[in-house]
Order: C-alpha cells, then structure tokens, then sequence
C-alpha cells in the first residue's frame, strides 16, 4: 500500500521525504527524545540513511514497513516518526513504535499517532495483531498504549543493549477485535 495518509483530528500521518531530514533529526539526534528508545541519538549521517531507507522500503513489493511522518495539522511541522513493521514469524501480526520531539509530550499526540497507526494496521493491512515495547521508566508510553486499548503482556528480559547496558522491554498488544472494539465506541 502507497502511499499511506491518516488523518487523525491533530495529526496526519504520510511518507517520509528526502526534506524531513532536519525534522527526524530533531527527534532522533535528541537524548530526551531517545531517552527511553532502543537506541542512542543518532547522527545526521544515520538519519539521513534512516529516511533513504524508509522512502525505498515504502515501494517495495512486498511492502513490509511502514515508516511515517507525524504532521501537527495546525503547523504543518513534522513532529514526530511512527512505525509499522510485518512480522514474518507471525500471522497477519506487526510491531509498532513511535517517537515524539519533546515540544509536543502531554498534549495527547502520542495517543493519537498509537490510534493512526493502528488503524492503518487494521483498517489497511487486515493485521491480526500489532505489539509494540516500551523502556519499562517509560510510564507516558504506558499510559499511551493502555489508552488506545493495548494490553500490556509481559516483559522480555535483556532486551535491548543500550549504553553498554542491557534493558528489559515491557510488551504491549492489541488483537484486531479488541481494536474493532474500542473503536466502536
């Protein structure tokens, strides 16, 4: 599916493009806003990869990524970076994530990126299941995910390598009737 637009009643989500360079940037290249991340801050360098990439795996057949801008509709201004991913070692089943820039936490941007996304999971893609993991200090993520409906699962211990240390992720999903249900409402 391309090309992939939601919108949300803040927030658009669409594809990245070689211009949102600087504005991924902003995001990925800060240590607030990687803080609770599976990764340390990136460079200019990375996240110019980081993009090329995404614009190439959004044509690709079959597509199995979906890497998207976040738009503040008021603004215009990329604010954020959201992710879907297939999972080949699950039916119909994907991860997800999202970042953020800092100016925009506490506003409820982060439960309606969680909600865009999904829906482009369900409504678009007929997933069965969509999980993503969270730093467990990330309580803001915790209460984002639960909002939208997501369960919280269950923990994977040593997760993730990060600053020479390793981390537990704490897992949160949600099924395709659980989404149907929340949004019936």
């Amino acid at each position: 599916m391309y090309p992939v637009s939601r919108s949300g009643p803040r927030l658009d989500l669409r594809e990245l493009t070689v211009e949102d360079v600087d504005a991924v940037l902003a995001i990925y290249g800060s240590p607030e806003a990687t803080e609770h991340l599976s990764f340390e801050p990136r460079t200019r360098e990375q996240v110019t990869q980081i993009v090329a990439r995404s614009i190439a795996a959004a044509t690709a057949t079959p597509r199995t990524e979906y890497a998207l801008a976040v738009i503040e509709r008021d603004t215009a201004e990329l604010i954020g970076f959201g992710r879907l991913a297939t999972d080949p070692h699950q039916q119909r089943g994907a991860t997800m994530g999202f970042a953020l820039c800092p100016q925009s936490w506490g506003v409820g941007y982060g439960r309606e990126t969680v909600q865009l996304l999904l829906s482009v999971g369900f409504d678009d893609l007929d997933l069965h299941r969509v999980w993503g993991g969270r730093s467990p200090l990330n309580e803001a993520s915790a209460m984002t995910m639960a909002a939208v409906g997501m369960v919280e699962e269950g923990v994977i211990r040593e997760h993730v390598l990060k600053a020479g240390k390793w981390r537990d992720s704490v897992v949160h999903a949600i099924l395709e009737r659980e989404w149907r249900s929340v949004t019936a409402v």
